[in-house]
């Protein structure tokens, strides 16, 4: 079976985008079919980007049971990631809860308040419930039918982001999406599967130097290595 990831694509971080999909390249133990969500690519998306979206895959993220004609599993990640573990792990878990039908999605469940204003490239931080639940989401598709295209494009942002659509929201354990940066989140770091540069990617000049930046660095080199 090949595992479907979906990766948010923006345009200020292609590099950030490749670094990840690197990285669940070189770890993965089963197939992968890895899709960049990239807004021109996706004609069924119609609504226009909000002054809150922070990026251009902030509502895409939600096409992607739509992607996969609502059959099986998939992964969606942002693209300021790291991952450090095979996710067929994640695999596992997904065609389980599928046989079981428990969840619609699986997410780590994020409970903390940005410290910050303002976030990477100088946007403004928006602080709402459910922070940072919809940047890695494990959706068993055939019960994300709510999410239709028209749905995405008509609901407000928080509506999705917030897991309106559904009642039967899943964990994932904490270390699928340490938050780097986050005093509340880096206790897992010494275990962590997946690491989130979600206050800005070591790729910007600002972040080159923050924590951890030294195994985004490390795997950005890798990638670039030829033989």
């Amino acid at each position: 079976m090949i595992f479907r990831i979906f990766i948010g694509f923006d345009e200020r971080e292609t590099v950030a985008y490749h670094v990840a999909a690197h990285s669940i390249l070189r770890r993965a133990c089963c197939p992968v079919s890895i899709t960049p969500l990239r807004r021109e690519c996706l004609p069924m998306l119609t609504r226009k980007r909000g002054e809150h979206d922070s990026t251009d895959f902030a509502i895409s993220r939600f096409l992607v049971p739509h992607l996969c004609d609502y059959e099986g599993v998939a992964l969606f990640m942002d693209c300021d990631v790291l991952v450090l573990h095979d996710v067929s792990e994640l695999l596992t878990t997904a065609m389980c809860n599928k046989i079981l039908g428990d969840y619609a999605v699986q997410v780590v469940q994020h409970d903390y308040t940005p410290k910050g204003q303002t976030k990477f490239l100088g946007q403004k931080q928006t602080k709402y419930a459910r922070k940072n639940w919809s940047s890695v989401m494990l959706f068993n598709n055939e019960m994300c039918r709510d999410l239709t295209a028209g749905y995405v494009n008509e609901a407000p942002g928080l509506d999705l982001h917030q897991f309106a659509w559904t009642d039967k929201v899943g964990a994932l354990p904490p270390e699928w999406n340490v938050l780097i940066g986050e005093p509340e989140n880096m206790e897992q770091i010494n275990d962590s599967k997946l690491l989130h540069y979600t206050q800005g990617t070591p790729c910007f000049a600002e972040y080159s130097k923050g924590p951890e930046a030294d195994l985004w660095y490390t795997e950005y080199r890798d990638m670039l290595r030829a033989g």
